[in-house]
């Protein structure tokens, strides 16, 4: 397989993960709701805590913070999980009622922390604002279509395995499938790889670079319906059976789309910021870290724009011989 823009992304996505995470946890801790009107268009009020009402939009702000739905998920008034997130949400008004009551906000220390959430918060509206206008279906399925147009297709294999303990028994059962024997029902009978020895052996369809390379190397040349083997592999000795071959088939816009949406939104915002910090005057007054020996490096920073390279093909085979690949 080679590198793409969708393999390298979560490597390059510290800076905006915690963005998102950042927007979606201060949210929660934002605006709770509590007006009169509903804050969007179809919201209904779900509780009143002392008079202040709880829209069912804070209830699903909060179930997106705590990571319990994803952003733009359906969340049921009627559900349990909607009941408990409820009930939480009146927790923290309670609890806040009370801080108020005592005066905890007048402190300085609660005050610079409240201060800095509010900074938190406009950054991370700011970010959602950039990003929702960049990060649209047109700039998503361009750079789709940049990297398949670059994809290079390998070859696909999907083979059955009986692996057992002994180069002995190895031998003995390729001799039962010379003779004719089942290769399925030998797998399913004397096979002590319990990951594929309940479906015949089936590994399903893999490229060899996501194969131990014993496996790799024994496959090489090999035509559908021969069998190869036995050979050592680790835990025992494997028999195969090349059942067909395929070009792999390149990742559809469906599984790629969250990728190239984190991709562009990291993009996005590493703009947005180069930009803010050429503007500003920023002066850092502390020294350099020391060079201690075994500290561990920071990455390197990502190129800023997409490689030329191929679309990856949808994840395939298993990475040891133990787990089947895809079907």
């Amino acid at each position: 397989m080679t590198n793409s823009v969708f393999r390298r992304v979560p490597n390059a996505l510290a800076l905006a993960t915690v963005m998102m995470v950042a927007a979606l946890a201060l949210a929660a801790c934002g605006d709770r709701g509590g007006t009169d009107s509903a804050p969007q268009p179809g919201d209904s009020a779900v509780a009143k805590v002392d008079g202040e009402t709880v829209w069912a939009s804070d209830v699903k702000r909060e179930a997106v913070a705590q990571g319990l739905i994803g952003e733009g998920e359906p969340l049921d008034v009627s559900s349990d999980l909607f009941r408990r997130v409820l009930d939480e949400v009146v927790d923290q008004k309670l609890l806040a009622a009370e801080a108020l009551k005592r005066k905890l906000d007048k402190d300085p220390v609660a005050q610079k922390r409240l201060a800095a959430a509010r900074e938190r918060i406009l950054g991370d509206m700011l970010v959602e604002s950039v990003v929702s206008d960049a990060v649209n279906d047109n700039a998503i399925r361009g750079l789709y279509q940049e990297q398949l147009k670059l994809a290079k297709q390998s070859e696909e294999v999907r083979a059955r395995q009986i692996v057992v303990a002994g180069q002995a028994d190895a031998q003995a059962i390729a001799k039962l499938i010379a003779t004719g024997a089942s290769f399925e029902a030998l797998a399913m009978e004397r096979s002590t790889d319990t990951a594929t020895r309940f479906n015949g052996g089936d590994l399903g369809y893999f490229t060899a670079d996501v194969m131990p390379e014993v496996y790799a190397t024994n496959l090489k040349g090999a035509k559908v319906g021969d069998i190869v083997g036995p050979f050592a592999v680790e835990g025992g000795w494997a028999i195969l059976k090349v059942e067909d071959k395929r070009l792999e088939q390149p990742i559809t816009f469906e599984a790629a789309r969250p990728q190239i949406v984190r991709f562009l939104t990291y993009d996005q915002v590493r703009d947005l910021l180069e930009k803010l910090r050429s503007k500003a005057k920023v002066q850092t007054l502390i020294g350099q870290p020391q060079d201690v020996p075994g500290r561990p490096q920071e990455p390197a920073d990502a190129p800023k724009t997409a490689p030329a390279t191929p679309v990856p093909a949808a994840p395939a085979a298993p990475a040891a011989p133990a787990k089947a690949a895809k079907p």
